[in-house]
């Protein structure tokens, strides 16, 4: 199982640290670092940063949002940073939810998810492949641009810059079953946000027809801590947002992830509470359990004794993990090389 680590996204300014905290992952030999966008901070900006400072950590996208950019441009942002990288690029992809796609990056939510999904793909395995001008008539993607609006003057293209590789992995953030199953299906691996080595069946009919050699890299929040309750509180609290206010009541992808997971009555009583404005109680309500099924929480001991789980997990690949504790990193890399 490869490690990982991976950053997210910003707050209300750079991450601090980022940098040598990525440098240290490398040293301790991890496999890869990852970044993530929202409403902020873009994905790509700070990984060139880290790949500007490293020389062998593979670098990845975990997620970049499909809706901010046209999958042309996103295939021109991975070749340009696996050029300057030595090829180096991990493209992790994520649709995100409505209240995201069309309040922050003003574009109407696919009708189809699985639909532009497949498309936007598509589009970016013919740029990295270079076989030939870049040519679909989709139902989201269009190349040319054939639409009634447009000018007709559209030309068929391929890129002017040669990939470096055309096969840059590519990762999908899936939650939904209907989507994880598309991501065995057309990319090389596939990013959940949530995962449990205790109930791997929770996608068990998504992963029937998974290939060989396809990867699962689940996002595993890490807290080193003796006191439990404190070390699960940042993960309670990040699950309460997610779920609580993460997209809309009625159309929450967290929630309905929760549900699958054993825990409707607790991602009911989240959302209640997280839209009266009862934050706090929000927090706690989100269940021990769950917290303890998808993180890695407590002493050292703690976590020695659930990572086994974890690297006995026969679907598992490569476990990117959340923290930015040195102690925390070291004990994992032990772990991992024992």
């Amino acid at each position: 199982m490869r490690l990982g680590l991976t950053f997210g996204y910003w707050g209300r300014g750079p991450s601090a640290g980022f940098v040598e905290t990525a440098q240290e992952a490398e040293r301790l030999g991890f496999d890869s670092v990852w970044t993530a966008e929202s409403w902020g901070s873009d994905a790509f900006t700070p990984l060139t940063w880290i790949a500007a400072n490293t020389s062998r950590i593979n670098l990845g996208t975990a997620v970049t949002q499909m809706t901010a950019r046209t999958p042309t441009a996103t295939a021109m942002h991975a070749l340009t940073l696996d050029h300057l990288s030595g090829g180096r690029v991990m493209l992790g992809l994520g649709l995100s939810g409505p209240q995201v796609v069309e309040g922050w990056y003003g574009r109407p939510f696919p009708k189809s998810p699985l639909t532009f999904t497949r498309e936007y793909v598509d589009v970016i395995r013919q740029v990295l492949r270079r076989e030939g001008p870049v040519a679909l008539e989709g139902r989201y993607a269009q190349h040319p641009y054939r639409g009634e609006d447009g000018t007709g003057l559209g030309k068929p293209l391929k890129p002017i810059t040669h990939p470096l590789r055309a096969d840059i992995p590519l990762f999908l953030g899936a939650e939904g079953p209907k989507n994880v199953h598309l991501t065995t299906q057309i990319a090389d691996g596939w990013l959940p946000l949530h995962w449990s080595p205790y109930n791997p069946s929770v996608y068990g009919e998504s992963l029937r027809d998974k290939p060989e050699g396809f990867r699962i890299a689940p996002m595993v929040q890490v807290v080193l801590e003796d006191d439990l309750e404190k070390a699960m509180f940042p993960i309670k609290a990040a699950m309460g947002f997610y779920v609580g206010g993460m997209g809309a009541k009625s159309k929450n992808f967290h929630a309905d992830l929760m549900r699958r997971f054993g825990y409707s009555d607790a991602a009911d009583r989240i959302q209640d509470l997280f839209f009266e404005g009862r934050r706090e109680e929000a927090i706690a309500a989100v269940p021990s359990e769950f917290v303890d099924e998808i993180a890695l929480v407590g002493s050292a001991d703690r976590i020695r004794d659930r990572y086994t789980a974890w690297r006995d997990d026969k679907h598992v690949t490569d476990m990117i993990v959340t923290t930015k504790d040195p102690t925390a990193l070291k004990l994992l890399a032990d772990l991992a090389n024992a």
